[in-house]
């Protein structure tokens, strides 16, 4: 094929790409018609949605998905966002909400803090979850923070017991069971060592459990 003909053909694809690109751009060619959302529990649709702000009809291309996700986010109940497009006409939006890890009392009602030490709600807290007790509870009180650590340390077959979180300071917390038993776990530190020890010292017959020093354990 000689070199003009070539390069004619050359234009001319370069200007259909132009052409469908443009189109794409600004007519309903590539235009949203459905979204979907995922991951939703006590989060409602109509929030989510409302937080989207995506036009009915705006084409794919034109969706920044990097704000749209970073909108939904800032719904407290909400941890992480992921936003897609899925041609030829579906944004998908995936949702991962926060979860209790305590909660603690105040004169508004229950703050839920989840497992990084986040307030994410005001609201009752869900049967399970482990009330904390400290003097300056919140998610920058660096105790709260403590005590966050210390129940993401627990076995699970332990957390699931787990009453009360008593934080006296960062390097003294106990845990309340629901059966009455208290666990002085102290801080965060060997929190794998202490981990491994408590299970098997429960099984004494006993009303409280130290492992704050995991080498040196006693039952009372």
């Amino acid at each position: 094929m000689p070199w003009r003909q070539i390069r004619l053909w050359g234009s001319l694809g370069v200007f259909l790409l132009v052409v469908l690109g443009v189109l794409a751009w600004f007519t309903p060619m590539l235009s949203v018609r459905t979204v979907e959302i995922d991951g939703l529990v006590t989060v409602s649709q109509q929030q989510v949605r409302e937080h989207l702000q995506i036009p009915s009809g705006r084409s794919m291309l034109r969706i920044d998905t990097t704000s749209v996700a970073r909108r939904v986010a800032s719904v407290p109940k909400v941890r992480t966002v992921r936003v897609q497009r899925v041609f030829p006409s579906t944004v998908k939006v995936t949702v991962d909400e926060r979860s209790p890890t305590l909660f603690f009392d105040s004169p508004q009602g229950a703050h839920l803090v989840d497992a990084e030490s986040v307030e994410f709600a005001i609201e009752s807290a869900p049967i399970g979850v482990p009330k904390l007790i400290t003097d300056h509870p919140g998610g920058d009180d660096p105790v709260t923070k403590s005590a966050v650590s210390v129940l993401a340390a627990l076995p699970p077959s332990l957390s699931i017991q787990v009453g009360e979180v008593v934080a006296r300071s960062i390097s003294d917390i106990s845990l309340n069971l629901r059966d009455g038993r208290t666990v002085l776990w102290g801080g965060t530190n060997d929190a794998q060592r202490k981990a491994a020890v408590v299970l098997p010292l429960l099984t004494r017959d006993g009303t409280v459990y130290d492992v704050s020093s995991p080498n040196l354990v006693t039952v009372k």
